[in-house]
């Protein structure tokens, strides 16, 4: 890994939700992770990979070992990498995007479906002050299943089991249990017990 000044003191900022000014010193720090993302997961999509290969690289990004049982199909994009968590068992499937600086947990047995969008910053509202970054965590919980092309918002949380049918736009927290689809998102059922 890339050692990028002021790393873990933006790392602090961001898990903390504090706003990352733009044009401060972390906002060039995060700029630097988002350089070392573009490098590492251009190599994950740039030609196969064994899933050794793709669990190492996925080390490499995220800066922590992720777990053995961990799967992806690339191809994956990161705007920062340095803020994703996997639990065991997660599988991504291609063609997701992570932005990842406001921080993803994804909880052990989760799927999430081809095309999937994690976002966790905003912009602020004031023209004048646009470029300022508002991080928030998204939280996935244990055996979620995403279909394709799910968007999740800045600071949603996802409760264990849910499922987010195919297209929704989560803009809000999913309660465990519970089967949401559309846009935005809203429940239409709960998931059966086993």
């Amino acid at each position: 890994m890339a050692d990028i000044q002021g790393l873990d003191e933006l790392l602090t900022l961001l898990n903390a939700g504090e706003t990352i000014p733009g044009g401060s010193p972390h906002h060039e720090a995060m700029h630097a992770a988002s350089q070392e993302s573009l490098r590492i997961t251009a190599e994950l999509n740039g030609r196969y990979h064994s899933p050794e290969d793709v669990r190492a690289l996925m080390s490499e990004l995220t800066g922590r070992e992720v777990p053995e049982s961990f799967q992806l199909f690339p191809p994956f994009s990161a705007d920062f990498g340095k803020n994703i968590r996997f639990g065991a068992e997660v599988f991504v499937n291609s063609g997701c995007r992570f932005q990842d600086q406001g921080g993803i947990d994804i909880g052990d047995g989760s799927l999430i479906g081809h095309n999937a969008v994690i976002t966790t910053l905003n912009h602020d509202l004031m023209p004048s002050r646009r470029a300022d970054m508002h991080p928030a965590r998204v939280v996935i919980g244990k055996g979620v299943w995403f279909g394709a092309n799910v968007t999740v918002l800045p600071g949603v949380t996802i409760g264990d089991g849910a499922i987010v049918g195919a297209g929704a736009v989560v803009t809000k927290d999913v309660s465990a249990g519970a089967v949401v689809v559309g846009v935005p998102a809203k429940q239409v059922g709960t998931v059966p017990e086993a």
